[in-house]
């Protein structure tokens, strides 16, 4: 009697949603994500004290020393001007524009700075706070994203979940879905905190002043490129670490990178500026994108001028799109196809 080789059964495969919970039920219970949360909380509440103790609304008597204040410093440049122009040593082949400034007026010395401690602008500190917010949220949601692969890594959990889901393309998927979720809500979370913020300091200690045309769509827009940008760096973390198998070597790599790499580039290389991970990060959120200043270049008459290039949102998308598609897809397939021990 010859015996017969059959494969083994295939372990049953539960529906793809089953699979999804499981993975956030995985996610959650990560206890360095619970305590990563909790200090960004604590961290949280001490910004709305302190801003609660540096912003204070301005008496009558204040805005009327700080708008003589004002006129005295315009008076004060404007003397300086006029002394420049009548300077017998001007060149007189420059403009005497170019060459001492045009008319200094008071809308160039905002009324704030002229107030101590200063009144909350929503015009101008809301959108200021919404991307200091989102750099916060993306390194956040790296950490977060890193931690939540590394862990399965580190414990060696990943090679046990492919008994009960042998396919690994499955997994994978269901863990990216979780973490660009969470990255996603982590994101948005610390926004409308901001924005409740925001409103909170306009309240109590805000300037009163006049709102401009089109404000919230601009705020609004800021932010949720700022949740974009949160969605990005959480998946990130988590492609670095699954191509490293480890938190600590693709947190390590992200450090080097932002501290040496990129400054070693701005200075030997600054033409290549555009493609910096951080340059498309703040080109992201920006309203107006980010100017780069590239190099310097001979016109003319002469003279050295700056070499600019504005990096706009639309091209940072894209591109921090492939890099985040290219680093979470490389680790998804070296996942499926290499050995696991």
């Amino acid at each position: 009697m010859s015996a017969v080789l059959t494969p083994p059964p295939a372990a049953p495969a539960g529906p793809f949603g089953g699979l999804v919970r499981a993975e956030t039920h995985r996610f959650l219970a990560r206890r360095f994500i619970r305590v990563l949360l909790v200090v960004a909380l604590v961290g949280w509440v001490v910004v709305t004290v302190l801003c609660l103790l540096n912003y204070r609304s301005a008496g009558p008597e204040q805005l009327a020393q700080a708008r003589q204040d004002q006129q005295e410093q315009v008076q004060l440049s404007n003397q300086g001007r006029e002394q420049c122009l009548a300077d017998p040593t001007r060149p007189s082949d420059v403009d005497p524009e170019q060459w001492c400034g045009p008319p200094v007026t008071a809308d160039q010395f905002p009324l704030r700075q002229f107030l101590q401690p200063p009144p909350f602008s929503l015009t101008e500190d809301a959108p200021d706070g919404a991307v200091s917010v989102a750099a916060v949220s993306a390194a956040l949601a790296f950490l977060v994203g890193a931690t939540f692969v590394g862990a399965e890594w580190s414990t060696r959990s990943m090679v046990a979940l492919l008994f009960w889901e042998t396919r690994r393309p499955r997994v994978m998927a269901a863990k990216v879905l979780v973490t660009a979720v969470a990255a996603a809500l982590l994101g948005l979370v610390m926004q409308a905190l901001w924005l409740g913020l925001a409103g909170l300091l306009q309240s109590v200690a805000g300037d009163d002043a006049t709102l401009p045309d089109a404000f919230w769509s601009q705020l609004l827009g800021t932010q949720g490129r700022g949740v974009l940008l949160a969605l990005f760096a959480g998946l990130l973390g988590f492609g670095l670490t699954n191509l490293l198998r480890n938190t600590g070597a693709a947190t390590g790599v992200a450090f080097v990178y932002v501290a040496i790499v990129e400054n070693a580039v701005r200075a030997l290389r600054p033409a290549w500026q555009p493609w910096l991970l951080t340059n498309n990060a703040a080109a992201l959120v920006l309203p107006d994108g980010l100017t780069l200043y590239l190099d310097d270049r001979m016109d003319a008459q002469g003279a050295y001028q700056p070499v600019e290039y504005l990096l706009t949102s639309g091209q940072a998308t894209a591109f921090l799109g492939l890099v985040t598609a290219a680093v979470v897809g490389a680790g998804v397939v070296l996942f499926s196809r290499r050995d696991l021990h």
